[in-house]
């Protein structure tokens, strides 16, 4: 049958095309596998919250529909958990939940771009931005994360509908500063575009501020899109627990695709989101300082080996150069699964041009196993 052929040029799903070369494959007991591939909290919920779903798994209204853009009462939740983690935050009727936050990525470009539209996304970049984008037929314009504003602005055309930005970074862990989001936030209203930001890992920013200022703003509906996940933040990734903040109007327009798309958040995973927002602030802030430790403890080992070079850090990640310039990132990762027993991704699946590095996600690696880990890349030879 005839079929698109516009997925032919898409990246196929690297935590996938990485899991494929674990298929069948056995570790030895003095050698098991270390994964820094995927960034999944190896911590289960909080067992209250497990209890609060099971108390409402036995309701028939659990299996139930809810409102498309999520039950009002854990809309409340949700826009109370911004007003304190924020200071400031959108109100009920700005807020879509929806199947974690690639979902409302979705919605965000369907609001904003037809084909051959173009995005601003940062560079490294979440490497299922640039899928979903190129599935879409939205053209991805790439602008090295560090840049100044300038550089933003100057890849700005008549095309341009957005600029997407992930912050803390997915893969490097950079976390974007207030000054320059509001930076950004400025010039998106200088041209009329959307400033549009993924911030999966607010709760794991290593300060007590708000991740930035620009829900105090009035005029913040004006030309922000925010989107997030819960995932992380209450170690309910299998969940999808995702939400898209935007002015009330795009988010009635975003229903006509929810509604045709998934309908609405499952129940379940709603009231899981809810009692989290309501009950486990402290928790989460314990898992932030665990998570903190993790990276610093293995930023610390890792900058004292000299093969490999760490070039940024935060939340979940580090961003690495690995020493093998004849290799790619595929290459180089691979070696690491058959010689060192670690899976990681390589570079090139978050832009072009970074076939030089790889991404590790340290989530699956607690804190007594972390210098276990790092010794594997010191016995790799840097020179073969």
């Amino acid at each position: 049958m005839k079929r698109s052929p516009r997925l032919d040029t898409v990246t196929f799903p690297p935590i996938t095309e990485v899991k494929s070369w674990l298929t069948g494959r056995e570790f030895p007991a003095d050698k098991p596998l270390v994964d820094l591939c995927q960034a999944i909290p190896d911590y289960a919920p909080h067992p209250d919250l497990i209890a609060h779903v099971q108390q409402h798994m036995t309701a028939p209204t659990c299996a139930v529909y809810s409102p498309d853009e999520g039950l009002p009462e854990v809309r409340d939740s949700v826009s109370r958990w911004y007003q304190r983690r924020y200071g400031h935050g959108p109100n009920p009727a700005q807020i879509c939940l929806t199947i974690g936050a690639s979902q409302a990525f979705w919605l965000s470009m369907l609001l904003l771009c037809q084909a051959g539209d173009e995005v601003i996304i940062q560079l490294p970049a979440y490497f299922d931005h640039p899928m979903g984008m190129e599935a879409l037929g939205i053209v991805p314009r790439y602008v090295a994360f560090d840049a100044d504003v300038e550089a933003f602005e100057t890849a700005i055309n008549e095309r341009t509908r957005a600029i997407l930005m992930v912050t803390p970074s997915n893969p490097t862990g950079a976390i974007l500063t207030p000054e320059k989001i509001d930076a950004l936030y400025a010039l998106a209203q200088r041209h009329d575009i959307a400033l549009v930001l993924d911030e999966t890992y607010h709760a794991f920013v290593p300060s007590s501020q708000a991740p930035h200022q620009l829900f105090s703003r009035d005029d913040w509906p004006e030309n922000l899109i925010h989107f997030a996940s819960f995932g992380k933040t209450f170690a309910l990734t299998g969940y999808r627990a995702g939400c898209l903040v935007a002015d009330e109007g795009l988010i009635r327009q975003a229903l006509k695709v929810q509604d045709s798309m998934v309908v609405c958040q499952p129940r379940v995973t709603q009231y899981a989101v809810a009692y989290g927002c309501d009950h486990l602030d402290d928790w989460v802030a314990e898992n932030n300082r665990m998570m903190q430790q993790r990276h610093d403890l293995f930023c610390q080992l890792f900058s004292e080996q000299n093969a490999f070079e760490l070039c940024a850090s935060g939340a979940f990640f580090a961003w690495v150069r690995h020493p093998w310039p004849q290799l790619s990132g595929r290459q180089a990762a691979r070696r690491l699964v058959e010689e060192a027993h670690v899976s990681c991704l390589p570079g090139e699946v978050f832009g072009p041009g970074l076939e030089g590095y790889l991404r590790l996600a340290f989530g699956n690696v607690r804190l007594e196993q972390i210098p276990m880990a790092v010794d594997r890349f010191k016995q790799l030879d840097s020179r073969s």
